[in-house]
């Protein structure tokens, strides 16, 4: 039936022209560029595995390596001295460790809402910077973890923790908040290491069967776990993935919550807020994705993968941390307008003091860096800069540690009592701890560049290649499949 019939009342030229309109065909943005088949994305990936180390690797991997030892002298010398070290006293208890723990926590929480949450929102951009996300999530809470454990103090007890059993029946007594951590940040690392590696098995498989020395061979074929690319592997393994997608999709709202917790349960003003769970979770989705934005251009630089990782996937990036660091900057704006509403003259003096007490530069800086600069991410121009975008990048993860430091020092220095108050300091064996995490980070991700594929070839190969779309008639192999194809 044509279109101009359901309207027999329009005029003859009105149908006249309805019968010229051809409906608009709005392109797809492509997520695999300039054609590529199945062969040059395994060969491609897979390459940079097999290939020889080239002597930039070499170069950072020493660096990385040399500067991870910082913070393993930094803790052997807190450990043997104690945590005085660290430049904690009265009033400020909670000083870099907790600073540095809820930044690295933060950063891991984009690749587990890259994998999962956009896995079941069915976007598939993220097939070409899933990998390599969820790494740096297990690196990050890797590095996270260092934190607590000596914060605690007496870490040789450590052992006291667990339920051994005893005659008097005398379990632990947890006495520190920062236990809900213990629990919350080893579940969400279990459940992302199991996501992480469950994603890499078929393209274990893929490496496996395409090695030619022997230790490889049985190196990838341990990892692969048998894996024989079966249609009862396949459906299996879609079945385990989807689980643990849906599994780690709560965690990434309930691990920054509960870390949240730790400072909102207590009654100090700055802390005492019940804003502070869903500004959490959209600061460490925010400065997640800064850190993959840091990571992903170089290594595009590098291996030139501009093919894979497209300007559309660093738009769709671009976009998702406009949105966030705007979230952080309403729960900023929120937070003043608690402070004044409740008429609470202890609450508004610790925000007033946060913008212009003896904190002031960290947190000018942490406005800064978290909310002005983000948005130069409206303009197309900024976004298509991949040397600007990498920039503010960096930029978004100094702010978003500036965050946490704002939040918890600032809160902690003026508290009810002025005869209480203090200026904190870090020491030289903060800063070498701190600096020291950001060393072995780079140390384990350069480790999983050489020996583990950075890009989910089998994901490509599934959702994203032009190849794998049966309606794709411009692809070469598609036409050759389909004679009757004529070109224009």
């Amino acid at each position: 039936m044509d279109h101009t019939d359901h309207h027999p009342e329009l005029p003859k030229e009105s149908r006249a022209l309805i019968e010229k309109a051809q409906p608009v065909d709005l392109p797809r943005r492509p997520l695999v560029e300039n054609q590529r088949d199945y062969h040059w994305i395994t060969e491609k990936v897979c390459g940079i595995v097999e290939g020889k180390t080239p002597v930039w690797w070499w170069v950072f991997f020493g660096l990385s390596g040399m500067v991870a030892t910082f913070a393993l002298v930094g803790l052997v010398y807190l450990v043997s001295t104690g945590v005085g070290v660290w430049g904690l006293a009265n009033p400020v208890n909670w000083g870099w460790a907790i600073v540095n723990f809820v930044f690295w926590i933060g950063i891991g929480h984009a690749g587990t809402l890259i994998s999962a949450i956009l896995c079941l929102l069915k976007q598939r951009w993220r097939t070409s910077i899933n990998r390599t996300a969820e790494a740096m999530t297990v690196f990050a809470v890797v590095c996270a973890g260092i934190f607590p454990l000596f914060h605690v103090g007496r870490v040789w007890f450590a052992w006291w923790l667990f339920p051994l059993p005893n005659s008097n029946a005398i379990w632990p007594n947890f006495r520190s908040p920062l236990e809900w951590d213990v629990f919350a940040v080893s579940t969400y690392f279990t459940v992302s290491t199991l996501f992480w590696y469950m994603g890499m098995i078929p393209d274990l498989g893929t490496l496996r069967d395409r090695a030619t020395v022997v230790w490889k061979k049985y190196f990838y074929g341990v990892l692969a776990m048998g894996w024989r690319n079966s249609v009862r592997h396949w459906k299996n393994y879609e079945m385990a993935y989807l689980l643990l997608a849906g599994l780690s999709t709560p965690l990434v709202l309930s691990v920054h919550t509960i870390v949240s917790f730790d400072f909102a349960a207590s009654l100090l003003p700055g802390w005492h807020t019940t804003i502070f769970p869903p500004y959490f979770v959209a600061g460490a989705i925010f400065s997640g994705f800064g850190m993959v934005l840091t990571l992903i251009l170089p290594i595009r630089a590098v291996f030139k993968l501009h093919d894979l990782i497209t300007q559309y996937h660093i738009d769709c990036m671009c976009k998702i941390t406009l949105a966030t660091g705007s979230m952080v900057g309403y729960a900023y704006a929120m937070e003043f307008f608690i402070a004044w509403y409740g008429a609470n003259s202890f609450e508004a003096f610790a925000f007033i003091n946060r913008a212009g007490g003896q904190y002031w530069w960290a947190y000018w800086i942490m406005i800064t860096c978290n909310v002005i600069t983000p948005q130069l991410f409206w303009f197309k121009a900024v976004r298509r800069n991949t040397a600007l975008v990498w920039v503010m990048s960096i930029f978004v993860n100094v702010g978003m540690w500036f965050e946490r430091f704002v939040i918890t020092v600032t809160s902690l220095a003026n508290d009810f009592l002025p005869s209480s108050w203090g200026y904190y300091s870090p020491t030289v064996v903060d800063i070498f701890t701190f600096a020291g995490t950001f060393g072995l980070f780079g140390f384990l991700f350069l480790l999983f560049l050489r020996f583990l594929p950075l890009i989910a070839v089998a994901e490509i190969k599934a959702l994203a290649c032009p190849q794998a779309d049966p309606h794709n008639e411009d692809h070469p192999l598609n036409r050759k499949s389909n004679p009757t194809h004529r070109s224009e």
